[in-house]
């Protein structure tokens, strides 16, 4: 039995995507709203495509090709990726598009949800025996409501109850996350997932500043001369060169003013001692 034709010219437009581009992904879709989905595609026009389909679609399409391996990042709900950024710049841009939203109740916390210690900006009410019922140690001081305790409220992994749902809404505490979702990208025969790519580029940074000043420091130290340590070798050869001049009193344009102050000090000193003794 043939397959429809809307599948085939499907699968037809995911492969001239995916060959259009040095750059493919497959990534995760699930739970971002259609308005959330549209700016994101607009957001990315000028850099990426972001094309959804079907999971059998998409593995059609990679078949027989180098990003075949692509397949076995695709699960759930994804979508096809291609751009001409470099990966770890893509990666990033998507972190950065993320977006803070509230739970409605049987999402699996992404993270510890951790109510802290303090005040709150709701007056004493019902809402006092609402926090306790959902577990958040509340009580009524100084004609306010406040939290006595920190208290972690759902741990990483678990489920998010709808009622403490609802109250971390009330407290403007969105614990999910929505955005596109990178499962793998793949460049010139790299396969790069989310643990590769999402590296701290400060910390990167830091690092590289730091053995290059190592670097510098071990070459200035042994003497070995490059481009950009030679003015500071010239500099401590002077030095030193300098230094030897004068402690064995080599007389030279650039030691005999030094000299010279030197034998005027030992004058100066021996002169007060000879003055002290005649007295």
């Amino acid at each position: 039995m043939m397959p429809a034709e809307w599948k085939i010219k499907e699968v037809e437009g995911l492969k001239e995507i995916i060959s259009s581009y040095p750059v493919v992904g497959i990534v995760g879709i699930r739970g971002i709203p259609a308005s959330q989905m549209h700016e994101m595609r607009k957001t990315l026009r000028e850099n990426a495509v972001v094309r959804v389909s079907k999971n059998r679609l998409i593995k059609h399409a990679l078949e027989g090709s180098e990003l075949s391996k692509l397949s076995d990042y695709i699960e759930g709900e994804t979508a096809v990726l291609a751009t001409n950024m470099n990966p770890f710049k893509i990666f990033r841009q998507l972190e950065k598009a993320k977006m803070k939203v509230p739970a409605k109740g049987g999402e699996i916390a992404p993270d510890d949800i951790v109510i802290e210690k303090g005040k709150t900006p709701f007056k004493p009410g019902p809402i006092v025996s609402e926090f306790q019922k959902v577990g958040i140690p509340a009580a009524i001081r100084e004609g306010g409501v406040v939290i006595e305790k920190t208290v972690t409220l759902v741990k990483k992994g678990e489920v998010i109850p709808p009622d403490v749902a609802k109250m971390l809404t009330r407290m403007d505490i969105y614990p999910l996350e929505v955005g596109l979702d990178v499962k793998a990208i793949y460049e010139e025969g790299i396969m790069f997932t989310p643990e590769t790519l999402g590296i701290d580029i400060d910390e990167i940074t830091n690092d590289f500043r730091k053995a290059a000043q190592n670097a510098f420091a071990l070459s200035v130290e042994v003497g070995y001369p490059t481009k950009e340590v030679m003015p500071q070798l010239l500099q401590k050869a002077y030095r030193n060169s300098f230094a030897l001049a004068m402690e064995c009193g080599m007389y030279t344009r650039e030691t005999i003013e030094e000299l010279i102050r030197n034998a005027h000090r030992q004058v100066t000193i021996l002169a007060k001692e000879l003055k002290t003794e005649a007295e």
